[in-house]
């Protein structure tokens, strides 16, 4: 039996402008995604789907409605457990890596870990180096994000974004920056990790080749999805 691991219930997003106007990003959206899913968010520029990740993630708020993540409702969370709930439970993966420039790649992936504060410092290194294994960077434990390729990089950031074993990873067009045999190593790596793993993975990208090797197609139009 399927469990629901996100659920969104009639998510508005208004913008407000100015004091007497407002801009409605998202109208009214529900929509619920199953544990092990693997979903693409395509859409115009424009259309919302970076407002519909972030809102998913935690990251942003609804005007109304409500967003359940793993059974719990985190629209009316404050920021601080807000972060602890990203933390423990979210990946996000950018089109930027955001890798810390002065730590190593193993550091770079151990620093979630640290701040969840539930692993020694031997078992977030051996967590840290089995993730670098999987991603297929067995061999650059202690290089710098400078002395790696972007895809290195954005690999580095995907084993970072699954440090704290997230019910959920999202991606927002991580491969963005990538030339087309990096994105496509990175996307090979979401796929392995969504059937080896059963991880449930979301990624907003504008790729038509890559939305459609997802499972599942989100597609919106002016905040909509498009039937």
């Amino acid at each position: 039996m399927s469990t629901t691991i996100l659920k969104l219930v009639a998510v508005r997003k208004e913008l407000e402008l100015s004091r007497d106007i407002r801009q409605t990003i998202i109208p009214g959206l529900s929509l619920e995604v199953e544990e092990g899913e693997f979903i693409s968010i395509t859409g115009p520029s424009g259309s919302g789907k970076s407002t519909l990740l972030y809102i998913m993630g935690g990251l942003d708020k609804p005007t109304f409605g409500e967003v359940w993540l793993d059974g719990v409702n985190i629209s009316d969370k404050n920021e601080k457990e807000m972060s602890k709930i990203r933390n423990e439970k979210i990946g996000f993966i950018y089109q930027f890596h955001f890798l810390l420039p002065e730590f190593t790649a193993v550091e770079n992936v151990s620093m979630p870990m640290m701040i969840n504060s539930t692993r020694t410092k031997a078992e977030i290194r051996q967590r840290a180096q089995m993730l670098l294994d999987k991603v297929g960077l067995s061999d650059r434990y202690d290089y710098r994000p400078s002395q790696l390729s972007g895809g290195q990089q954005q690999r580095v950031a995907v084993a970072r974004s699954l440090a704290n074993e997230p019910k959920l990873v999202l991606g927002d067009e991580p491969t963005g920056n990538l030339d087309s045999k990096s994105g496509n190593q990175v996307y090979e790596l979401f796929e392995q990790l969504n059937q080896e793993f059963n991880q449930t993975v979301i990624f907003v990208t504008h790729d038509e080749e890559f939305a459609r090797r997802a499972k599942r197609r989100i597609h919106l139009v002016d905040g909509k999805i498009d039937k």
